[in-house]
């Protein structure tokens, strides 16, 4: 039972369907994976910053507010600098008119547009999905997201026709993507000075995304290690007052 509960912490890189290639594993294997795995505060910092310059100019993230990013070791008053980007809506004032205020550290990390068929007519016709939980969204999501990001081509291979504003890529179901690859060398400044290596900026935003779905994993898998150790300690100790117990009839 124990050996079946280590095993379903690591994660596995499976083709999602016949006819797809392995999914693509980094160089390191993601930091939360394992018993004793737990985010990287560097990584989900930097997976911040790609969500925010890159990603959020068409995806929402809708289920994360901007004061939750204080758990991943922003400082209060950052916090309060994301939020205060963006406008929403305020309460009606005496006259009944809403206007718009900057956003506060209890807002919902503000959509890029302001309802789905806004969004969809912004990028040809293709909604872009939320991504609040797209590490959930799919199996082996993590490694279908990254390798997703990393699995474009800049011309389809023979054989393979792809419809007027589409992009081949080998991992998306169809191969015809509506969302052009959009990460590359380079593609940001990281704050912390590390390399932004396409392989570098995919395995941030994937661990940015590994929190957002589940930002309890690292509360969630301390406890279940000290639940294990107490299970065991008591498992010795209930063995040793038995055989007090039972000493004088064996």
């Amino acid at each position: 039972m124990i050996g079946f509960g280590i095993a379903g912490f690591g994660g596995q890189a499976q083709a999602s369907s016949a006819g797809m290639p392995e999914f693509k594993k980094p160089a390191a294997a993601f930091s939360w994976e394992g018993m004793f795995g737990k985010h990287d505060q560097a990584a989900l910092k930097r997976g911040w910053q790609v969500f925010h310059d890159v990603c959020a100019n068409c995806h929402s993230m809708k289920l994360v507010a901007y004061r939750n990013l204080a758990d991943i070791g922003f400082t209060a008053d950052e916090v309060k600098a994301f939020a205060a980007e963006k406008e929403v809506p305020d309460e009606p004032n005496d006259e009944g008119v809403v206007n718009n205020r900057p956003a506060r550290p209890s807002d919902r990390i503000v959509p890029p547009f302001a309802n789905d068929k806004a969004a969809a007519a912004a990028n040809g016709g293709a909604l872009p999905p939320d991504l609040s939980l797209m590490n959930k969204a799919r199996p082996s999501g993590p490694y279908y997201v990254y390798s997703l990001m990393l699995g474009y081509e800049d011309a389809a291979p023979e054989g393979h026709p792809i419809p007027e504003g589409k992009f081949f890529n080998h991992y998306f179901p169809g191969n015809a993507i509506s969302m052009p690859a959009v990460i590359s060398d380079d593609i940001v400044a990281y704050a912390d000075g590390t390399k932004a290596t396409k392989e570098q900026v995919a395995y941030d935003i994937v661990t940015f995304l590994n929190w957002a779905a589940e930002p309890e994993l690292d509360a969630r898998k301390s406890m279940g290690v000290k639940v294990m150790v107490f299970l065991a300690l008591l498992t010795a100790l209930m063995y040793a007052l038995k055989r007090q117990i039972w000493k004088d009839v064996h």
